[in-house]
Parts: structure tokens; sequence; C-alpha cells
């Protein structure tokens, strides 16, 4: 799994937890992935950009009058919040500040505080840079692709998850903000050094496009922001008329899901996308007309692929629209959604569960690829984008 110290959903269970993580394939910055404030058929979205909606149904009412009644006895709504979520067994639901969750926000936006690296984790437990964002503390700091990060404020990351590792580069557990520093313990070869950077105001572009040949075109998707579907359909048609092309979705831990509806419908002209309770109320989610549906298309997913990214990875499969080859994904498929509290914090709270078009439930179970693929996964997408290109 990779991340990006870019996309981070912050979930506190408790006062000093650490804010851990879930987006993007690059340390992973961002954001609960399928977040649902409101209907997302009109104009909802994921866990921000919207007003937090008054508290639905279910638990959230207990959250939601714990916080009331601490506020009534000049108690913290937040710590009341944080422990009736603790109670409620929810695993992904999120107690905001109201500072929090305006970065929260930030985020999906593609704006986030961080030193500029993409990271992932390999077999051994250890954690190698890919990337260096251009013009971040990182770069300035001479840090490269290929250097392997050691320890962060000397704790060693050896055997972290990458989310983990993500949260300590952002100083998540301490509310870090731009300015604050960060000392992170490197290697290059024989090499090794200390390197203490500061964080810094960033924004990413969360779709890259590189052509591999004149017959493939990869359009990686790091994390569903705010006007991801538009740069996707931009992409498609952009690519020469007859190439396929590869949706790279590994360690995209998911977003806004209107843009992964969005997305969706770059590669499919309408129909059902997923469906999706809230509180026992079934809803749907379609894509818009007139996308791309000839274009030989594989999507490649990993565990690090997930919520709306498995929404829309179970989309492209179910519809046949595109041959999914990687690894099994992380398996979120809950919804939630915020609601504002007396102190101007927000709970975010799961309140159902999404289906793809063929009623596969996703949480827990995460989508299995067509074609199991780890190591040369691209490799072998490309090889099978030529078989797809030689079917009329």
């Amino acid at each position: 799994m990779s991340g990006r110290d870019l996309f981070c959903q912050p979930r506190r269970f408790g006062r000093g937890a650490a804010l851990t993580l879930v987006f993007a394939s690059v340390l992973v910055a961002g954001a609960a992935t399928g977040s649902l404030p409101g209907d997302p058929g009109e104009g909802g979205r994921s866990a921000s950009g919207a007003a937090p909606s008054p508290a639905p149904a279910g638990h959230s009412e207990d959250v939601t009058r714990a916080a009331e009644e601490a506020a009534a006895d000049g108690k913290s709504p937040m710590e009341a919040a944080e422990r009736a979520v603790s109670r409620s067994g929810d695993r992904w639901a999120a107690v905001y500040s109201e500072g929090e969750y305006e970065e929260f926000e930030a985020s999906l936006d593609g704006r986030y505080t961080g030193v500029g690296l993409e990271a992932r984790g390999d077999r051994d437990g250890r954690i190698e840079v890919t990337k260096v964002q251009s013009g971040s503390p990182a770069a300035a700091a001479g840090v490269r692709a290929g250097d392997r990060l050691r320890s962060v404020d000397g704790r060693s990351v050896e055997g972290l998850p990458v989310t983990d590792v993500v949260s300590l580069l952002r100083g998540d557990a301490t509310g870090a903000t731009a300015g604050s520093t960060v000392s992170l313990g490197l290697e290059r070869g024989t090499r090794a050094w200390t390197e203490t950077l500061r964080r810094a105001l960033l924004s990413t572009d969360s779709v890259t496009v590189r052509r591999l040949s004149d017959d493939t075109t990869v359009i990686t998707v790091a994390a569903f922001t705010k006007g991801v579907g538009d740069s996707v359909r931009s992409a498609v048609r952009r690519t020469p008329a007859g190439a396929g092309i590869v949706l790279d979705l590994r360690g995209n831990s998911g977003g806004l899901v209107t843009e992964a509806v969005s997305t969706a419908s770059a590669f499919l002209d309408g129909g059902l996308v997923a469906t999706y309770d809230v509180d026992g109320d079934q809803r749907a989610l379609h894509a818009q007309g007139g996308g791309d549906t000839t274009s030989p298309l594989v999507a490649l997913v990993d565990g690090g692929t997930m919520s709306a990214a498995e929404l829309l990875t179970g989309a492209l499969q179910d519809r046949g629209r595109a041959v999914v080859v990687g690894s099994r994904t992380f398996g979120k498929g809950s919804v939630q959604m915020p609601s504002r509290l007396p102190d101007g914090s927000v709970a975010e709270l799961t309140v159902g569960h999404y289906r793809t078009p063929s009623g596969h439930g996703v949480d827990g179970r995460g989508i299995t690829p067509d074609l199991e693929a780890d190591d040369g996964a691209l490799e072998r997408a490309e090889t099978v984008l030529s078989g797809l290109g030689d079917v009329p």
C-alpha cells in the first residue's frame, strides 16, 4: 500500500488520539470516503464541502444527545461526542474540532499540510519514498524518490502501515499546522542522515496522465477531490482513438463520492453506479450519459483502494466496462454523514452501506480483481489492453 502526506481522514475516538487517514496512493491525506451529507444526487458530497446536516437517525442521536447534554452542563460537547462514538463501535466515525473539519474540507479541495512526499511500504515493512512534489519542503531538502524513510520525529516507521506514517508526517496527533517542523530519518544507499523539514500548505493535482505508448494512456487518480471527474473526462477525450486506458486507482482511499460518480460517467453512458442506504432509506447513484464506452479499459487496484474508489471500481466491473487487475481492495463500503455539534465541532457518523450495481456489498469484503497481479501489475494491465483492443 502506498500513500501521500496529503489526504487524511481525521478519526478521533478520544482526546489525544492520533488522527488517522484514508486517502490516496501517495502518503495519503485525506478524507473519509463514502461520506454523504445529504443526497449525492442532489449535490451532496462526501464528508465535506457542504454544511453539516442535522444528525440523522440511529446511533448518531446518542452522539448528538451526549454533546447537547455536555453543553448544557458546561462541559465539552466534543469530548462527550468522542466518548459516545467510542461506545458505539462505529469504526469509521470521526469527531472533528471546528479547525480540523476546516482542514479536512481543504484536503478535499486538493490542499493539504505536509512535506510533499509520496511513499509506499514494501513487504518487509520498509517505507520507500516514491515521489517528491516539486517545490515542496521535501524537494528543497534534497529528498529523492528511492530514499528510505526510517523514522519520523525519532520514531521508527519500519513495519508501520503507510497510513500511520502519513499521520506522523502530518503531525495529526499534535494538530500540527503549516510552519511546524518534522524530523525525518532517511537512508540512501550506505548514507543515513536526519533532515528537519518545515511543513507547508501544499496543493496537488489528484489526476495525472501519461502515455506509456501510442496504444496506452495511464490515468492515475490519487484521490477524489473537487474537479477530479472533469479532469478524468478531459483526459479521456484527449486519448487517441483506439488507444487503451489504464485507470490506476492503487492506493486511492477515497474522497468525494460525487467525484467518483462523475469519474464513472467518463466511461459509462448513464446507468447505475451504486446503491446505498441511509438509515434504511434506499437510494441510488447514476452516471451521466455520454461517456466513452468503446476505449479498452483496465482498472488497476490494490489493498489501498478504498471506499469511493471501490465504488467506482465496482461499477466499472459490474457493468462490464473494465477489466479489474491487481489485488483485493480494502473493503470500506460504509456511508458517513456529518452533523454540527453545539460547540461548532462536527461528528461524522456511519449511517449505512453501499452496494455495487449487481448488489455486491463491499464493506469488510472488498472487490476481487478479474485478474490477480501484484508486482508487475501495470505490465499485466498493458497485456490485457492489447487483448481487449483485438476484440471487435
